[in-house]
C-alpha cells in the first residue's frame, strides 16, 4: 500500500467519527483533503466546519459544506487533523503545510482531538521531520538564535507566508525525547507565534492506515 493509500484508509476509517447534524473542525493537508473527499462522496450532513486553514476552507466550500469562524461557534465536539509525525503517545508533530498556529487553536478548542496519517508517519523519538516554527517577522533573526541554542539548526522557509501573515522556521537536528518540556521552552521565547509540538495537548486518538490495515492508538 502507497503512502496515498494509507491516508484514504486512515480518512475513511475517521468517518465513524464524525457525527451528522454537528459542528466538525477541519485540519490541513493532504490527508484531510481526502477526509473532505470522503465526507462529499458519502453525503455525510454536518452543520458546518472550522477550518484551518484557507486551502480548506475552499476546498470544503467546493464540496458545499459550510465553514464557520471559531468564534461563532465555541467548543467543538470533534477535530479531525493530520500529522508529520507522531510517537506512541500521540504527540505530534504539524506544521508541514504552515497552518500550525489555527491548527493548535482548533485543537485546544475540541473535545476530542482524532489525527489520521499514513503508517510511515509512526515513530518512537520526534524530531526527524524538521519541527515547524510559527514567529512573528520581525523577530525571526531573534528567534533563530535562541533555537540554536536549544541545539536546533533553523531554516527559514522563504516564499511561505501563514494565513496569519508570519513566517515559518524549520528547525533540524533536533531529538526531541521530551516533546512536552521543548513544547514549553519554544513557546515561551519572544516572537515565536506557536510551534508545531502537539503535546501538552497530544491527540485522543490516532487513526494510521498501511500495508495490514487500520491501526487505532
Amino acid at each position: 500500500m502507497n503512502k496515498d493509500a494509507g491516508k484514504q484508509a486512515a480518512a475513511r476509517a475517521a468517518l465513524e467519527f464524525v457525527t451528522p447534524g454537528r459542528i466538525l473542525g477541519v485540519g490541513t493537508g493532504s490527508t484531510v483533503n481526502f477526509l473532505i473527499d470522503e465526507l462529499a462522496a458519502r453525503g455525510v450532513q454536518i452543520a458546518g466546519a472550522v477550518s484551518s486553514s484557507h486551502g480548506s476552507t475552499q476546498r470544503l466550500q467546493a464540496a458545499g459544506f459550510r465553514v464557520l469562524d471559531l468564534n461563532e461557534v465555541g467548543a467543538i465536539d470533534t477535530y479531525i487533523d493530520g500529522a508529520d509525525e507522531t510517537n506512541h503517545r500521540r504527540q505530534l508533530i504539524k506544521g508541514g503545510g504552515a497552518a500550525l498556529t489555527r491548527e493548535k487553536i482548533i485543537a485546544a478548542a475540541s473535545r476530542q482531538f482524532v489525527c489520521i496519517a499514513d503508517e510511515s508517519k509512526l515513530v518512537d523519538t520526534l524530531g526527524a521531520f524538521p519541527l515547524p516554527v510559527e514567529v512573528i517577522p520581525m523577530a525571526r533573526a531573534y528567534v533563530s538564535g535562541m533555537l540554536e541554542r536549544l541545539g536546533g539548526r533553523p531554516v527559514w522557509r522563504q516564499q511561505v507566508v501563514t494565513d496569519n501573515g508570519n513566517h515559518i522556521l524549520d528547525v533540524h537536528g533536533l531529538r526531541i525525547s521530551d516533546p512536552v518540556a521543548t513544547e514549553q521552552s519554544i513557546n515561551q521565547i519572544v516572537g515565536v507565534v506557536t510551534v508545531g509540538l502537539f503535546a501538552a495537548r497530544p491527540a485522543d486518538l490516532v487513526i494510521l492506515g498501511g500495508a495490514g490495515g487500520i491501526r487505532r492508538f
